[in-house]
């Protein structure tokens, strides 16, 4: 066997601690006392406390039949694939009057996906739907997520995880969705058992 070749070491320095390193003592003093001297009076609150979802009343007194319920694109989807009709079902999960009301991003965001959900785009187009009227141009998700932070008078109906994980941080919103032959609702007081 072959003797092993050494490899000669360029640069062999020492690794010196820097002056400005918190491990001296010297910069953990200074820290120490830049930490005492701070006033408390600009401390920047970094937590909002969760508010009880199931407070539902004290935060929403608006929402009272005939109920207006948003519509998100998913939503009216499942419901095609599901064959349940939209409004008929919607009364029979809130027992009341239900009018669906979709906005101008929804309705965009269906024209964008083409022939393959035309007859959703014809079941938004229904007259008994109530159109909204959007001025900016953001994500549809993003439009349902403020109104319902302007306007709390809706129950959002989608099956979008993400929205749905959004709308549950708003207190006294409830969520509709689409399951296997029935609407569900959830956070809504009045509402039947599962």
């Amino acid at each position: 066997m072959g003797r092993a070749k050494k490899v000669r070491k360029f640069v062999a320095a020492k690794r010196v601690i820097g002056k400005r390193d918190a491990r001296l003592r010297e910069n953990q003093i200074k820290q120490l006392s830049e930490v005492k001297k701070k006033p408390k009076s600009d401390d920047v609150v970094r937590e909002v406390p969760q508010v009880p979802s199931n407070l539902f009343f004290q935060y929403n007194q608006a929402l009272r039949p005939p109920y207006q319920v948003l519509v998100d694109t998913n939503f009216i989807n499942h419901s095609i694939q599901k064959k349940l009709e939209l409004i008929e079902s919607m009364m029979d999960c809130l027992y009341a009057k239900a009018t669906p009301v979709i906005t101008d991003c929804v309705m965009a965001e269906l024209e964008k996906l083409g022939t393959k959900y035309r007859i959703a785009l014809r079941i938004a187009r229904d007259p008994r739907f109530i159109r909204l009227k959007c001025d900016h141009k953001v994500y549809a998700d993003d439009c349902l997520v403020d109104r319902v932070m302007q306007h709390q008078i809706y129950i959002v109906a989608t099956n979008d995880r993400d929205l749905k994980r959004r709308i549950r941080k708003i207190p006294g919103v409830p969520i509709m969705t689409c399951a296997t032959g029935k609407y569900v609702i959830e956070r809504l007081p009045d509402a039947p058992e599962k």
